[in-house]
């Protein structure tokens, strides 16, 4: 294995404090001969809040993750020998010769090689005594440098608060190093309790904290949905971004956003579930947005044309038919996996309706079929798919976790917005009782907002305003599940597929089983 390189309160080599789990495992997936392996650890029951932690074992690392943003927050080694780091020009542990190179059990730098050779003088670090006092008993003394601490096995029996620390670490009482943190702070002590809460100093794109602003598009920090087809994406450095359903041009996006990470056309995939239903039967569901996607049928053209192309261009329902299928084969999502959401590229489409606010007649917040003021066959941004990188979602890994904020669901007892971290079941409420204006009555309120079953992992995806991109080639499996980066296969469990969806004006949400949310789609 190749040596990499130790930055204090920064990182090793490329795994930089403060970027992407999904730009950490993209990088470690990419590397198959120095990372053969990787285990990810997960909490099932509550994959939000929890730290997700990253398992390294032929490399000796093990890399930790906050939930909520999913930003890598502390970097271990645990085994010195397999992680073969460098510290201006100093190897940070040389394997004794003998046994292929390597020592005959675990070991780590001496604290005279640290003190002398490596990092030099510190001041005194936190002694943690052992559970049980007999002779034996072996406590451990963690010393800390700015953004790097060592923590050394000591007999208890030798150790006295009144000893000086550099005879105590010196002595025949302490073991070599056996583990290493580097983490962003003054000092493990005080850092330790906001480790994974304060705001990280560095982006979360490797390009980004390798190279500054050269590096690409500023990335976005976080997503405000204002409404009616109207969404503010908050960015690191320059002001924000807004995108305008059905006003916003590819060309604004690339302009702001950079190039697409892929292109992926609708016709390269057929959506068929719903295909063929009628549209009495989708009306069944109105809240979700399905409508019958007869552009996906590659044989139903032959219902338009005859042998004489002049017959039909002279039908005005049958050229307007073929002008539509012609628009529906032009359209194509932009894939932004670094930001964390995919954008539909299609015809202007109706605008959302505002949402309920006061002041407002219940009328006012249905649709009244308005459409933007571009002409139809200009292409624009209609919807927006944001993704949640849930672990044990179906897509997992496919895009970088996309934060979002709901600005305009409000209520009279809760002022904050509806965020993405909230499981469902929280938002269901506020959505109902703000949304409720929106519907003529109980019934069609209650067929618009019921669930629909979905797995992920059977076949092609429903056709709706909520545009479910399938055929992933990765998907994770529950907390401690092995991976394999060369193969980027993983264990899965049989029910990782399945969520449920629920249709709110003008949104989608993907929700999974443990109520997290794990897509949200904007239209």
């Amino acid at each position: 294995m190749a040596m990499a390189m130790l930055i204090p309160g920064k990182g090793v080599g490329f795994m930089i404090l403060g970027c992407s789990l999904h730009d950490i495992l993209t990088a470690v997936k990419a590397e198959v001969r120095t990372f053969p392996r990787f285990q990810l650890y997960h909490d099932e029951a509550n994959p939000i809040f929890s730290p997700v932690h990253v398992l390294l074992p032929d490399n000796g690392l093990r890399l930790q993750f906050d939930g909520p943003d999913q930003r890598l927050r502390l970097i271990e080694v645990l085994d010195f020998a397999k992680a073969r780091l460098v510290y201006k020009d100093v190897e940070v542990y040389k394997p004794a010769e003998g046994f292929g190179g390597l020592s005959p059990g675990p070991s780590g730098p001496k604290f005279r090689h640290i003190y002398d050779k490596l990092l030099g003088p510190t001041y005194g670090g936190e002694y943690l005594p052992p559970a049980s006092k007999d002779d034996n008993a072996k406590g451990v003394y963690n010393l800390s440098y700015p953004g790097v601490a060592f923590n050394f096995l000591v007999q208890h029996s030798a150790y006295s608060p009144k000893k000086d620390f550099i005879s105590l670490l010196s002595s025949s009482a302490t073991s070599s190093a056996t583990s290493m943190a580097v983490f962003n702070g003054e000092s493990w002590q005080k850092a330790r309790g906001t480790l994974f809460t304060i705001p990280p100093p560095n982006p979360r794109a490797i390009a980004l904290a390798g190279k500054g602003k050269e590096g690409g598009p500023d990335e976005i920090e976080t997503v405000k949905v204002h409404g009616e087809g109207k969404i503010e994406l908050v960015r690191r450095t320059n002001a924000p971004f807004w995108i305008i359903l059905s006003e916003t041009t590819p060309q604004d996006l690339i302009m702001e956003l950079g190039a697409p990470d892929s292109i992926y056309r609708k016709n390269d995939h057929r959506l068929s579930i719903h295909k063929d239903r009628r549209t009495s039967d989708v009306s069944d569901n109105p809240g979700l947005g399905l409508t019958p996607d007869d552009s996906l049928d590659s044989d139903r053209g032959s219902a338009i044309g005859t042998d004489n192309e002049d017959d039909w261009e002279d039908d005005d329902e049958a050229a307007l038919e073929a002008q539509e299928r012609e628009i529906a084969a032009a359209e194509h999502f932009y894939n932004y996996y670094h930001h964390g959401f995919d954008i539909l590229i299609s015809q202007p489409a109706q605008i959302s309706p505002p949402s309920p606010r006061p002041g407002r007649e219940p009328a006012d917040c249905r649709p009244n079929g308005e459409l933007s003021a571009q002409p139809l066959n200009h292409l624009t941004a209609t919807k927006v798919i944001f993704h949640g990188n849930i672990p044990g979602s179906y897509q997992f890994n496919r895009h970088r976790r996309s934060r979002w904020t709901l600005e305009h669901v409000p209520t009279a007892a809760h002022t904050d917005a509806l965020n993405s971290e909230m499981r469902f079941g929280e938002m269901a409420s506020r959505l109902k009782e703000v949304f409720q204006p929106y519907y003529e009555n109980g019934e069609e309120e209650r067929l618009q907002q019921r669930g629909m079953a979905l797995n992920r992992g059977w076949g092609d995806s429903p056709g709706s305003s909520c545009e479910l991109l399938g055929g992933w080639e990765e998907s994770s499996g529950k907390k401690s599940k092995f991976a394999n980066a060369g193969s980027g296969m993983f264990e899965v469990d049989d029910n990782v597929g399945n969520v449920e969806l629920f249709g709110f004006p003008g949104m989608i949400f993907e929700v999974l089983k443990n109520g997290a949310v794990s897509s949200l789609t904007v239209y």
